[in-house]
């Protein structure tokens, strides 16, 4: 057998892994990779990885023997059952002290569990985001990595080495927490990308059909937003598609069929969302939406059958109204993140995890599909108020909506005008209306509660914690049900 020399092994050699591995080469790590299709490990080392210092494993045995001590293993294999499989099969390679990473889309209750399983055997658990693509893989993605943090001092010299970096080269890869916490993070990443594709939608379907652009027009459009305060990746990517022609000189959009696929992890972060009793209704919307859009066949046959307004309303002034609808994007935008933030301040205290919430801004700031210079403001709020109850309330973001809901008032009111449906930007506003009310109607719901089933209420003239029940109809009985919230 060869001396053990690598620094890291990688199991899985589809498009990501590949890139990570290579990217870990360029900044000096030697990494030695097996695939399950053994066959891949050859093409890779006489393809991409030709001329490189990687090496390679045609057994999980031989894969072992090629590390260092203590033996880092990274796999990047599909997420659920495919990753407990070969956490069983590297197992009996290891000895207590060698570490496990899971880069996978793996569900954060499974990095729990695979944290404490481990434990047990003397083995160190790590489950890590890994977002940016095949690009971001390649030449620096956000690393957002949990699980026992006495495995983090051995791999945090190779995660942030190939870590995408901000301005002042502090790298967008830091320790999240214990357990699934680092897939949680990433969990909340993809979910918030949901949003931000749903709203870059609506906006485009509002100039779209609101004022007639075309593509080439939009084109023009989203670069010059890209310009100043939605600076991000995905303005820049679609300012792209939208100029990107066909053979035929079509614009490409125009052929693609309008039905959105999704791997789950929006519906993820909508879940769990409902079991910590947070509204993110944004993500709900944007997972909802896509849902819709793949009934294509029953939408086309209800489209001859349900008409919506026949006269197109006014936009006014052309200029005026893309400056609403840009205005309306980043208000939305603004309100998907503090709820995103507010998932997130849950779920630390239910799990317990210290999360740094600005630290994890800076690290979405690069590398990852949501990265954006909006992202440095929110670091910003949590430096100056680490203990903020909602990024709604930091001074930035609410003179830019209490500035700007004028705007997006407008927006969403012509979308219903003329039939266009906005679901994402209308639930922002309503949360943002909800949000500010001092007083909503929820006490009728409590009284309806009270009526049909006794559930009781708290009384506004006394103290919270009390609670009270109402004989409504002089038939009722003086028990009342027990109390129990979401």
């Amino acid at each position: 057998m060869p001396d053990p020399t690598c620094d890291i092994g990688l199991i899985g050699l589809a498009v990501m892994g590949q890139n990570l591995v290579l990217n870990m080469n360029d900044h000096g790590f030697r990494v030695a990779v097996f695939n399950r299709t053994v066959s891949k490990v050859d093409d890779f080392l006489a393809n991409e990885a030709t001329g490189t210092q990687v090496m390679g494993a045609h057994s999980i045995q031989e894969l072992g023997s090629l590390l260092k001590r203590p033996r880092r293993i990274m796999l990047m294999v599909k997420a659920g059952d495919t990753v407990d499989h070969m956490i069983d099969q590297i197992l009996p390679c290891l000895e207590p002290g060698d570490i496990i990473i899971d880069g996978g889309n793996s569900l954060f209750t499974d990095s729990n569990r695979r944290t404490k399983r481990l434990a047990d055997k003397g083995i160190l658990f790590i489950g890590t985001g890994v977002s940016g693509g095949e690009e971001g893989a390649r030449h620096g993605p956000s690393i957002m990595p949990g699980g026992n943090p006495a495995a983090w001092p051995h791999v945090k010299p190779i995660f942030q080495a190939i870590a995408a970096k901000v301005e002042d080269g502090t790298p967008c890869c830091d320790w999240v927490g214990e357990d699934g916490a680092g897939h949680f993070v990433k969990m909340v990443h993809n979910g918030i990308e949901y949003g931000d594709m749903q709203l870059i939608c609506e906006a485009y379907d509002l100039l779209q059909h609101g004022l007639g652009l075309k593509p080439g027009e939009l084109a023009g459009v989203f670069a010059n937003w890209n310009t100043g305060e939605l600076d991000s990746y995905l303005i820049e990517i679609t300012s792209h598609i939208f100029a990107k022609k066909d053979d035929d000189g079509a614009p490409m959009v125009d052929k693609i069929l309008d039905t959105a696929g999704q791997k789950g992890t929006g519906k993820w972060t909508v879940i769990s969302a409902l079991d910590t009793g947070q509204p993110v209704t944004l993500i709900g919307e944007s997972v909802f939406a896509r849902c819709l859009s793949a009934l294509k066949e029953e939408r086309m046959a209800a489209s001859k059958v349900l008409t919506g307004p026949t006269a197109k309303a006014d936009a006014g002034d052309r200029a005026t109204f893309i400056e609403d609808v840009r205005r309306a994007l980043y208000c939305s935008k603004i309100v998907s993140y503090a709820q995103g933030y507010m998932l997130l301040r849950a779920a630390a205290a239910e799990n317990k995890w210290n999360l740094n919430m600005g630290g994890i801004a800076l690290m979405w700031r690069g590398g990852c599909i949501i990265r954006s210079r909006f992202l440095g403001k929110i670091k910003e709020a949590f430096d100056k108020n680490p203990a903020i109850t909602n990024l709604l309330l930091d001074s930035f973001f609410s003179d830019a909506v209490l500035q700007y809901q004028a705007s997006w008032r407008r927006a969403v009111a012509h979308a219903v005008t003329v039939g266009v449906p906005t679901p994402a930007f209308s639930t922002a506003l309503a949360f943002f209306d909800g949000y500010r009310t001092a007083r909503l109607p929820q006490n009728l719901l409590q009284a309806q509660r009270d009526y049909f089933g006794a559930h009781t209420y708290e009384r506004v003239d006394q103290p919270r914690g009390q609670f009270f029940h109402t004989n409504w109809t002089g038939h009722g009985g003086r028990v009342s049900s027990g109390t129990y919230n979401v």
